[in-house]
């Protein structure tokens, strides 16, 4: 690591002498200093942190200036299972985590049934700000925040993904088909398998769903361990 910090010192002192010799006590910049010195790598695949040093900075929409904290997402980088939500809510927006309110809770007991914890998975959502007073997201709104959701998934690179409730759901699989039906089918973003379902807040207002959602992430565990199989075969009840 220090051997690093020293290549990148050197590429520093190394550029500006060459920029003062061209232009003189003047140097002009039209990047971040950051930026000049990325690898190959770095400029095609972007890490997580740098897509959420951006949606910490954003102010593409109005919803940035009413939230305690941006929720960018949180879980492994490898992860192969990748959930996707709404928006943040009230506790997310003090916490500045997806999924740590009642809904949350929920969400955690809904995969540990199906063997997963939240540190195999990854958790985000399409929004990023909270909207005021947990009203549904506006289509400017989705519009503006998805290419933040695109990027997560390009470096995450998932073989599977649970999309909860509507908004997320027809959101991802660019549709208006109602959640009853997008249910009923695996469906395909990017390539990636699509399993949608009711989100867990859902399943607080109504628990006849909870029958429905067990159903779906039978069918979305069965399909990892055929598409994916890093995990131990899985049946329903076995401990």
């Amino acid at each position: 690591m220090i051997e690093q910090h020293k290549t990148y010192i050197d590429l520093v002192r190394n550029y500006f002498h060459f920029q003062q010799n061209v232009y003189g006590e003047e140097i002009l910049l039209d990047k971040p200093v950051h930026l000049l010195f990325q690898t190959e790598k770095d400029r095609s695949e972007p890490g997580l942190s740098l897509i959420e040093e951006k949606v910490m900075q954003c102010s593409r929409c109005s919803l940035h200036k009413g939230v305690h904290k941006k929720v960018f997402g949180e879980g492994s980088k490898e992860a192969k299972l990748l959930i996707v939500g709404e928006a943040p809510g009230r506790e997310e927006d003090l916490q500045g985590k997806p999924f740590v309110g009642k809904a949350g809770e929920l969400l955690t007991k809904i995969l540990k049934a199906i063997d997963f914890t939240r540190d195999e998975v990854y958790i985000c959502n399409i929004l990023k700000c909270r909207p005021p007073q947990n009203r549904d997201p506006d289509p400017q709104e989705i519009k503006m925040c998805f290419p933040f959701l695109e990027e997560q998934v390009s470096v995450i690179k998932p073989e599977i993904i649970l999309a909860l409730g509507r908004f997320a759901g027809q959101t991802l699989l660019n549709t208006q088909t109602s959640l009853a039906r997008l249910r009923n089918e695996i469906h395909q973003y990017k390539g990636i398998p699509v399993f949608v379902t009711y989100h867990p807040a859902a399943l607080l207002r109504d628990a006849k769903k909870k029958y429905d959602v067990w159903e779906d992430v039978q069918r979305l565990r069965k399909a990892y361990d055929n598409l994916v199989g890093d995990k131990p075969e899985w049946q329903p009840g076995k401990k």
